[in-house]
């Protein structure tokens, strides 16, 4: 798969200590930045990655800034895009058999890099369990997501 990946100043610390994991897997790895401690503005990031995913040329993305919240936020705001925030190992495998969710947030000031390595294998490796019940609730989801869509 090719995942891209994204990160704020807060994160990139760690979104470099998981791309040899993630390439580890047999995933390529897509780096939209930052690779620096200069304050930057994370939607930015988060747009870079989610478009991406959106459009279909990476599979999924992951995301990481301080507390993983803002570029989670940042995230739902595009099309297509279910961003979950996880910081714990059931919370990785539930998101995708349930959510089948496409982006991965991460907090650096929240878990350490064992932890997060752990999540990202966890959540790449786990499918969406396509029962019907998690089907039907991620369409309804769409569904929000089209309602309230602007069309130019």
């Amino acid at each position: 798969m090719k995942i891209a990946m994204g990160a704020d100043h807060a994160g990139y610390r760690l979104k470099d200590e998981l791309k040899p994991l993630i390439e580890s897997l047999g995933h390529e790895v897509q780096d939209y930045g930052c690779s620096c401690a200069d304050s930057v503005d994370y939607p930015d990031y988060a747009l870079a990655v989610c478009e991406k995913v959106a459009a279909g040329d990476a599979d999924k993305g992951i995301l990481i800034c301080g507390t993983g919240i803002g570029m989670t936020i940042a995230a739902n705001k595009v099309p297509g895009i279910r961003c979950a925030l996880v910081h714990d190992l059931f919370s990785a495998k539930a998101t995708r058999e349930h959510n089948d969710s496409n982006v991965l947030a991460l907090g650096e000031r929240v878990i350490g890099p064992g932890v997060a390595q752990e999540i990202v294998k966890i959540w790449l490796e786990t499918e969406f369990s396509e029962g019907e019940r998690h089907r039907n609730r991620v369409n309804k989801v769409k569904a929000l997501e089209d309602k309230y869509a602007v069309h130019p």
